[in-house]
């Protein structure tokens, strides 16, 4: 959650797009609200260092896992799909340089892409996504448990999303694939907030009572505000 809300910061702040700007923007959004909800190496790391160069010069980012992915969905709102993928391949390669790690986090980027600019319908997001981020055969509806492999949790996020017409079930669906499954809703709700073919039913509680600090509720609201006001639809003519 900190290093989306990193992201999107910098996106709304209109900073270049380097890997010294998100590496500092990482390290902020940590050390103003120290959280433990990191795997257990990386937040030793982030206590250890102090900005962002440190961050680069220390990171050893060649990980396969889900990590980049898990962040990677407000990338969505930039207007290209070229722009999309550039943009999350930067920032994937930080952490997750890996050609798994990198297709991971460029796919979940895609996904929110694909509903903001409403590119095609639902059922057909898993065949975009095989024309972009090619040779993991997304369309293909995923089974079982899900480790930690950032392509495995992406695959079954799209198999979600593709599955399920309310955000409830989509839930259910992510919580029944079983193994890692809260990286798997991470990534499959980010995409499906943005789909017009999804009802948005969450409880209202579950917005109503997330804590409220300096970078709580209010915070997230304002910044998705801005986030979204970045998104550049094409104007309707006639």
């Amino acid at each position: 959650t900190q290093m989306s809300l990193a992201i999107a910061e910098v996106l709304v702040s209109g900073q270049p797009w380097t890997e010294s700007v998100l590496a500092d923007s990482f390290v902020r959004a940590f050390k103003r609200d120290p959280r433990v909800g990191y795997a257990g190496k990386l937040y030793a790391f982030l206590q250890s260092i102090s900005d962002g160069e440190e961050f680069l010069a220390q990171i050893r980012g060649t990980s396969d896992r889900s990590g980049a992915a898990m962040r990677a969905a407000p990338i969505g709102v930039l207007p290209t799909i070229e722009q999309t993928i550039a943009a999350t391949t930067r920032q994937a390669a930080i952490t997750h340089n890996s050609p798994d790690g990198i297709s991971a986090a460029v796919a979940a980027a895609l996904m929110s892409h694909y509903f903001i600019y409403q590119l095609g319908e639902k059922r057909e997001l898993g065949t975009f996504l095989d024309t972009y981020v090619p040779g993991y055969n997304w369309a293909r509806d995923w089974e079982g448990c899900v480790t930690t492999k950032g392509i495995e949790c992406v695959h079954a996020a799209v198999t979600a999303v593709q599955q399920c017409d309310r955000m409830t079930d989509l839930l259910i669906t992510c919580i029944a694939f079983s193994g890692d499954v809260d990286t798997v809703a991470a990534i499959a709700s980010a995409a499906a907030s943005c789909s017009v073919e999804i009802e948005q039913n969450l409880p209202q509680h579950l917005y109503d009572d997330l804590e409220n600090g300096g970078y709580g509720r209010d915070y997230i609201i304002e910044l998705d505000r801005r986030l979204m006001s970045l998104v550049d639809r094409p104007k309707k003519t006639g």
